[in-house]
């Protein structure tokens, strides 16, 4: 009784198999699923190239010429949704030749055997290619919540690389490093990113000098010794701040902006500048090494308006004072 039971169980699956066989591995079949694949492989490869080309020829023609920051991050964004959309176009391209492949070589199937076909592909698909859906699942939380677009120089953690995003897919993401080096990102892999705000870093040195006039020619003469160059340092240092402390006693703070990656430039080459002509000059006015921070405005505004709200004193209201307060008096 045992044995006539593998028997059948065993008889039903050849069975199953060989009209698997037949429905999709048949040479008509075949064919047809391949030329359909090809046929929505050169479409997509096509809206590919035309998005390439109108990123080129028109959104980064305009991105040079305008002075705008709003406008540039305005394009920037719609480089990135540019880019989204083609790759959604070759997904639903995908889906179609699929589509297309089996109403061609099934014309004659009930509705229920496509709903079987499909959740039979759907099985099939969520087993060989869950790691792409992971990654296509976590590019389209990414993207919605704009975490970065096409232009942005990130960092990416936790593996703390760094460049420009050259390209975004609910996929993967591609940066550019600055030794010209490409990088491909498996969006799972991303569990954060630091964004560098308007693609350069502010640096400000702090100097105590003996005296003012000497202090401020230290820091021209450092700015002439530094490179200068969009790749470089972008901004030379600008006096921001000069105050007499004391007796023969100034303090000057310098800020200066670099390109990503290229902090050392100010953090330490523009410090060894100032301590060398400094030594080599007649009369020295540094007081002590250079102090060297990052100067982000609006970093500093922010940190400056909670450190002053979290030291404000707590203060004792009278019963009568509660009940305004609550009435909104």
């Amino acid at each position: 009784m045992f044995a006539d039971q593998i028997n059948q169980t065993i008889q039903q699956s050849s069975n199953v198999l060989k009209q698997i066989s037949d429905t999709f591995f048949n040479t008509r079949s075949l064919v047809v699923l391949a030329i359909a694949l090809v046929v929505a492989f050169a479409a997509g490869r096509l809206a590919a190239a035309s998005a390439r080309g109108l990123t080129k020829n028109v959104l980064a023609k305009r991105m040079d010429k305008t002075q705008d920051l709003g406008t540039v991050n305005r394009l920037r964004r719609f480089e990135t949704l540019l880019v989204l959309f083609v790759a959604l176009f070759r997904m639903i391209l995908l889906v179609l030749a699929l589509y297309f492949w089996w109403i061609y070589t099934h014309p004659d199937e009930r509705p229920g055997a496509i709903i079987g076909a499909s959740a039979l592909f759907a099985l099939i698909l969520g087993g060989v290619l869950s790691p792409v859906l992971r990654d296509m699942a976590s590019g389209s939380v990414m993207m919605l919540e704009r975490w970065y677009g096409v232009g942005d120089h990130v960092t990416i953690e936790p593996f703390t690389l760094q460049g420009i995003v050259e390209r975004v897919t609910l996929r993967s993401t591609r940066i550019r490093s600055l030794s010209g080096e490409t990088i491909w990102v498996n969006n799972q892999g991303i569990s954060a990113v630091r964004i560098t705000p308007k693609g350069v870093s502010a640096m400000a040195i702090e100097l105590s000098v003996s005296d003012l006039d000497s202090g401020l020619d230290l820091i021209d003469e450092t700015n002439v010794r530094l490179p200068n160059g969009p790749l470089m340092v972008v901004k030379p240092l600008a006096v921001m701040m000069q105050t007499k402390v004391g007796d023969h006693l100034w303090h000057i703070t310098a800020i200066g902006e670099t390109a990503p990656e290229r902090q050392w430039l100010l953090e330490k080459h523009a410090v060894e500048i100032m301590q060398e002509l400094d030594v080599k000059s007649r009369r020295p006015v540094l007081l002590h090494d250079p102090i060297v921070r990052y100067a982000d405005s609006e970093a500093e505004r922010r940190f400056a308006r909670t450190i002053s709200n979290a030291r404000k004193p707590r203060v004792k209201r009278t019963v009568r004072q509660k009940s305004k307060l609550w009435r909104g008096n």
